[in-house]
């Protein structure tokens, strides 16, 4: 059954913009970007919005739906109350090009500086082994669609832009878990998690987590695990030691 669903949609550029009302003429069943896409065929043929699968997994529909980030395409109308309405802007985090359209650049400037996989030599077969329990414990950070929801949210930059050089955000400290958790990985980047990609002002609100699309346990399975290796690593005084002798034996074989 057809209803008239009233809508408030952020228009504008980088040089400012304000909210629209609108009434769309909706189903019952669709979701955000159907009624999105109803706008720009009827009133609105010029509103900017990012799309592509509409079935959540491309990650390209983020936007802030009365307020909180969401994938436009795996909101339902069915959510809201037909009487209500429905508010749509763009991810606040992020610079805005036009309307509802963001410059997610920023995180992909942070994925460049992250160390890619470098696995090991292979055994001597020329295969290489890892537990069944270590791939599965990589499954789940490998569901992550790039839809950036948890980096908009993360109020370490959405309310600091001063924090943005210094601080990677959710989506690639998850990224530095999987890579340091892999067992055929030998690329040790947690110095680099603590420093130049900031894991320390992560304060683990969980606020990522609860609005991430594949549900991954973004704090939980990887924010907090990285930081304790971290901690291993800087504080643990057997590490320490470890280290300090890897490093003399190192100079006296040089």
């Amino acid at each position: 059954m057809a209803y008239d669903l009233k809508m408030r949609v952020w228009r504008g550029d980088s040089r400012g913009g304000d909210l629209t009302d609108y009434t769309v003429s909706v189903e019952e069943g669709e979701v955000v970007l159907d009624a999105i896409h109803r706008l720009q065929a009827t009133q609105a043929g010029d509103l900017a919005v990012r799309w592509n699968c509409k079935a959540g997994k491309c990650g390209s529909c983020s936007a802030e739906i009365n307020g909180r980030p969401r994938l436009m395409c795996m909101t339902r109308l069915a959510d809201f109350h037909q009487a209500e309405t429905i508010t749509v802007t763009p991810m606040r985090t992020f610079p805005v090009i036009r309307d509802l359209v963001t410059d997610v650049s920023f995180n992909y400037e942070k994925a460049e500086q992250l160390p890619s996989f470098a696995p090991g030599p292979p055994d001597a077969d020329g295969k290489r082994r890892m537990m069944q329990s270590d791939v599965e414990r990589g499954q789940e950070f490998r569901k992550c669609i790039e839809c950036f929801l948890c980096q908009d949210v993360c109020h370490v930059v959405r309310d600091h832009e001063e924090n943005k050089p210094a601080f990677a955000g959710p989506r690639f400290f998850l990224r530095y878990a999987e890579l340091d958790m892999h067992p055929l990985d030998t690329n040790d980047r947690r110095a680099l998690a603590q420093g130049a990609a900031g894991l320390g002002m992560c304060n683990i609100t969980k606020c990522c987590t609860e609005v991430c699309p594949e549900n991954i346990k973004i704090t939980d399975n990887a924010i907090i695990p990285m930081k304790e290796r971290v901690v291993d690593r800087k504080y643990d005084p057997v590490v320490w030691l470890g280290s300090k002798i890897f490093r003399r034996d190192r100079r006296e074989e040089v």
